[in-house]
Formats: structure tokens, sequence, C-alpha cells
């Protein structure tokens, strides 16, 4: 029987406009500003540093490691700040949430730092919703949601991993790896270029997906 629901955060539930907007907007600024550069010559050496560092590595994930890496003296708590008016929940979601939320208990699974998470979750008002927050980079420090993550998720929860379901919009990491572990997992896939019986295109297709199984 499933017990628990588990979303990822960042096109999943939340559109991207608040981490991209800090990532690829505001930090480029920032450094532009205090190094006394152009915006764009900012942000195409702060993409190239990105992409050294590399999301395999926890500090990519780190917004106070980039703001003592480039020694900025500007604080990333007000740049968190200064976005969250971005933040957007995709047009469902919140309907979705309200429903499902009733049956299950709902926890939230993300790559994200906890800073990105508590301000997305407080501000769209979605976070009363879920049980439990987890973290890869901020509560296990695992840069990816390997199959050990997952295990570990369901252990603190004490179930079986077929007691929960898993949606994300990664196919690796939201879809095949907690597959592989037992977890009932579908792929998020908003742009329909896949299709699959656990393939679906946005949370209200995932939600009726579900009723079918508990049937």
């Amino acid at each position: 029987m499933i017990k628990v629901i588990s979303f990822d955060l960042d096109s999943t539930l939340i559109k991207r406009t608040f981490a991209d907007g800090v990532w690829l907007e505001g930090l480029p600024t920032i450094y532009a500003e205090e190094k006394k550069i152009d915006i764009e010559e900012a942000k195409r050496y702060l993409l190239k540093k990105y992409d050294e560092i590399t999301d395999k590595r926890i500090e990519w994930y780190d917004i106070s490691y980039w703001f003592t890496r480039f020694n900025l003296k500007h604080s990333w708590k007000k740049l968190l700040e200064n976005y969250k008016h971005v933040i957007e929940p995709y047009p469902e979601t919140e309907d979705v949430l309200k429903r499902i939320h009733k049956k299950y208990d709902l926890i939230i699974i993300s790559n994200a730092k906890k800073e990105f998470i508590d301000i997305e979750l407080g501000e769209s008002g979605l976070k009363k919703y879920f049980t439990h927050i987890f973290s890869s980079t901020s509560d296990f420090h695992k840069v990816k949601k390997i199959a050990e993550f997952y295990i570990m998720i369901c252990d603190k929860l004490k179930i079986k991993p077929n007691e929960m379901i898993h949606v994300g919009d990664h196919k690796e990491f939201d879809y095949l790896v907690p597959k592989k572990v037992g977890i009932t997992s579908f792929y998020l896939d908003r742009d329909q270029t896949s299709d699959g019986e656990f393939v679906v295109s946005n949370l209200e297709e995932f939600e009726k997906r579900i009723k079918k199984l508990s049937v």
C-alpha cells in the first residue's frame, strides 16, 4: 500500500524562474558591479566557472561558496530575498497537492540546497502540504539523488520502497534510480518528448495515474 508520495521541486512543482534568476542574473549582476566589468562579460565568466566545478561537486549547489570564492561583499541571503518575487508554481501544482495530501503523506526530495527550498516553499505557500523536506546536498551531502539517498529516506520514514511513489523531471535521478530500488516512479516530461506508462506531462496527469494504481 502506498503511504508516501515524493516530489522533486524545481521544474516539477515550481518553475525554474527563481533558481535561474539567482544563478544566471543576480549573481552575475553582483559580480559585474563589484568587479566593475560588463554584465555580459560577467555572465560568460560565471558560466565558465560553474562548468569548471560541474554539478558533480557539492560546491556547485552552494551559493555561499561562490560568494566566498569570488570575494563578494554583497550578502547571498539578500540576493535570494531579492529574487523571491519571481517564484512561480506551475498552474496545477497547488490544486493537486491540496487533493492528494488528504490521502498520502507528501514529501519533497530535491538536489537544491535548503536555503533555496525554504524560500521557494515559503513564498509559494506550498510548505503546509509536506510532512518532510529532504535536500540531498544539505541533509545528506550527496550531489545527486542516487540509490543510496532514496534508501536512506525510506529508512528515515520507516517505510519500504514499494510504499512510496516519486515524481520528478530528471529521467535518470527522478525515474530510473528510484525505480531500481523498488520505488514506483514517474518521469515528468512537460515538453512531451517521451511517452510510456510511467511518463506524465503535468501533475494532473500524475494524479490520475496514481489513482489508477490505488484501485
